[in-house]
């Protein structure tokens, strides 16, 4: 069974000054590393005159995708903090950029991680999250003496009405969450008294609030 999957569903940026340095801490959802480095080279190029874009990022479903750097940093001060923080909240297809300012006072080892670690939690505490989780499209036929019924059923059980296409008959095009598409479809036909016709669809990921 395919897993379901946190991630960052949108772009997040936020900012802190710790000890006169400037920490901007950007967030995004990713799917590859392609897309993680374009992000990040984005990112260089709005602060070319940052003194260190460090990053973390996971970019697929599973985890084994894993990149990170310090970026002039001490070693182990800031790509491996912001990693563990995403690793702590079971984040996936996410990558994440601290921008630092050198504000002109050394933090040592020990405060760069903290200040590292901080600044990607915060951000990520403000993120929009969401859980991707394996969809399958359900093309639900009916007369439509059971339009008002169908209309009924779905907007009373978790699913996305994608389409409805009125002809001969109508047909709905369906999305739900591929664990309960069965019980979704048998129940359906019970509520129609099996005035009704269901044909499967693709299967795909689709993210779902928390």
């Amino acid at each position: 069974m395919e897993k379901s999957v946190r991630t960052v569903y949108a772009p997040h940026e936020s900012e802190k000054i710790i000890e006169k340095s400037r920490f901007i801490t950007y967030s995004t959802h990713v799917e590859s590393e392609e897309e993680a480095r374009a992000f990040l080279a984005k990112i260089r190029s709005a602060h070319s005159l940052a003194t260190h874009v460090c990053y973390a990022f996971i970019s697929d479903k599973v985890g084994n995708l894993q990149r990170f750097s310090d970026d002039g940093e001490p070693q182990g001060t800031a790509g491996v903090p912001i990693l563990e923080v995403l690793k702590n909240k079971k984040l996936f297809e996410t990558a994440v950029a601290v921008v630092r300012y050198f504000g002109g006072i050394k933090l040592g080892a020990g405060g760069l991680v903290r200040a590292y670690s901080s600044s990607a939690a915060e951000n990520l505490d403000g993120a929009d999250i969401r859980v991707l989780e394996m969809c399958a499209e359900r093309f639900i036929t009916v007369d439509y003496t059971g339009v008002d019924s169908v209309q009924k059923y779905i907007s009373t059980h978790t699913c996305s009405l994608l389409s409805t296409d009125y002809g001969e008959k109508v047909v709905f095009r369906l999305a739900v969450k591929k664990t309960d598409a069965d019980g979704f479809c048998s129940a359906l036909v019970d509520y129609m008294q099996g005035r009704v016709e269901i044909a499967n669809g693709e299967e795909y990921y689709a993210p779902f609030k928390e």
